[in-house]
């Protein structure tokens, strides 16, 4: 959340104060992440102390149970949110829900440079992440990949949507435009997307546990170089192609080179064994996500500020050469 929620400060610093006993000095609201159900803050207590909090709304416990049996399983690169003084690992808070965590100096993966240490050390991790051995509480909690039709449905609806109605939110009319003008494009890849789910159902898989969402904002780097994979907000039980699409599929900057894609891979090993099927879907799949997620915040409502020409730009910049669009047609050309 680009925005910050109105929710007086006081009224966060007291829930803060009474679940986790902790006298609070500052709060100060980070204009970071796109998901508009999630806003974030710094906290720092009496102590000189900072910590992250976490504003969720539409809370599954599941976010929380998955780092901390991956963290319990040995995987350092995890980050565990705090317990509450009732021994919880989250309180409530309205509409809302609160998680705090201990807060990390450093930066993320869209501001810093990745070195080949990092790299190999985030392919060591996530090997570590997909073959853990899930309990099968946690796991009949974890959502299973289904290869469904959600997202393409939806875009196929707001492709349908912007012929006929009419926006009257500068941006969202924008929006409508661009979609228009790439209509042709848009369908393909819908109808790519169709395709290789088709061919994937068919296959039999072995479903790992996927974080599913490894894009730079969530690779957290701090200023003692220790790495965190930070955001468990939507795991999935999934091919392992699921998390590994990621890796050179311009979802951001850090894969530019193809010896920046082999640390990963020196780190994570098995490369022999990706299934460019599902590394194309999963390609098509995010970029179809992401143009519908974008859809979601403009076209129904003029609300979001700055936000919006943000996203305005995140949408149109699929289509550009080099980026997530091309690279999903040459994985699909790859495949045998």
């Amino acid at each position: 959340m680009l925005e910050k929620p109105s929710i007086p400060d006081e009224l966060i610093i007291s829930r803060v104060q009474e679940e986790y006993d902790l006298r609070v000095s500052e709060l100060t609201f980070l204009p970071i992440g796109a998901d508009s159900r999630t806003a974030v803050y710094r906290v720092v207590s009496d102590e000189s102390i900072a910590y992250f909090l976490k504003l969720r709304k539409n809370f599954d416990e599941v976010i929380v149970r998955v780092p901390l049996f991956l963290k319990e399983s040995g995987v350092d690169a995890v980050l565990v949110p705090l317990e509450t003084t009732s021994q919880q690992h989250w309180a409530d808070f309205g509409e809302y829900t609160i998680i705090l965590y201990p807060y990390i100096e450093g930066k993320n993966g869209f501001d810093i440079e990745l070195t080949n240490r990092h790299r190999r050390q985030l392919g060591n991790a996530f090997h570590a992440i997909h073959t853990a051995s899930v309990p099968l509480e946690l796991k009949s909690q974890v959502r299973k990949e289904s290869f469904d039709l959600g997202w393409r449905s939806a875009m196929r609806k707001y492709q349908s949507q912007v012929e006929k109605d009419i926006f009257t939110d500068l941006t969202a009319a924008k929006l409508a435009d661009f979609i228009r003008s790439k209509q042709g494009e848009i369908t393909r890849i819908l109808q790519c997307s169709d395709q290789l789910a088709g061919k994937l159902r068919s296959m039999n898989w072995e479903f790992v546990l996927c974080h599913s969402d490894i894009h730079g904002g969530n690779i957290l780097v701090g200023d003692t170089g220790e790495l965190y994979v930070v955001d468990w907000d939507d795991p999935i039980l999934a091919p392992k192609e699921r998390d590994l699409m990621f890796i050179g599929g311009g979802i951001d900057n850090l894969w530019k080179s193809e010896e920046q894609i082999e640390m990963f891979y020196q780190g994570y090993g098995n490369v022999q064994q990706i299934d460019p099927t599902a590394l194309a879907y999963y390609r098509y799949e995010r970029v179809i996500e992401d143009l519908v997620v974008i859809c979601d915040l403009l076209l129904p409502t003029d609300e979001g500020g700055e936000d919006r020409e943000r996203s305005y730009g995140w949408f149109t910049n699929n289509f550009e050469p080099g980026q997530t669009i091309e690279i999903a047609d040459r994985t699909a050309q790859s495949i045998p």
